[in-house]
């Protein structure tokens, strides 16, 4: 008997394409249902005990435990489908809109401030 994390990772598996994405390793693309095409959209969906959820959060904790609240999953392949664990990486809200904002070309990284030396009078 399969205990309910083997049954959540089947249950996951049965709808995974891999593919390579050109990242490091092939990515774990879900084939089914998404959250639509508007803003936010496109992140894996499906329906758990009742409920629907978020693929890749849902994977993530049936291997690794939960997120904590003030954390999300930043997509380190950049693909919203993906839900490779691996391809996952806790990040505060802050770290992930600036990783997206690069990513999409939006931002660009800062270069390191340069502070102005002190003139200095000539010695009279």
């Amino acid at each position: 008997m399969m205990c309910r994390r083997d049954r959540i990772r089947a249950k996951i598996m049965a709808c995974v394409e891999i593919v390579d994405t050109g990242y490091k390793t092939p990515c774990h693309l879900w084939t089914g249902p998404d959250s639509g095409a508007g803003r936010g959209g496109g992140y894996p969906r499906m329906s758990l005990d009742g409920q629907t959820v978020a693929v890749h959060i849902v994977n993530w904790t049936n291997e690794h435990g939960y997120v904590p609240g003030k954390k999300q999953l930043d997509h380190l392949c950049r693909q919203r489908r993906c839900i490779r664990d691996d391809h996952l990486e806790l990040v505060t809200a802050k770290r992930n809109a600036i990783r997206r904002e690069e990513a999409n070309g939006r931002r660009q990284t800062p270069k390191r401030k340069r502070h102005a030396q002190p003139i200095l009078e000539a010695a009279e």
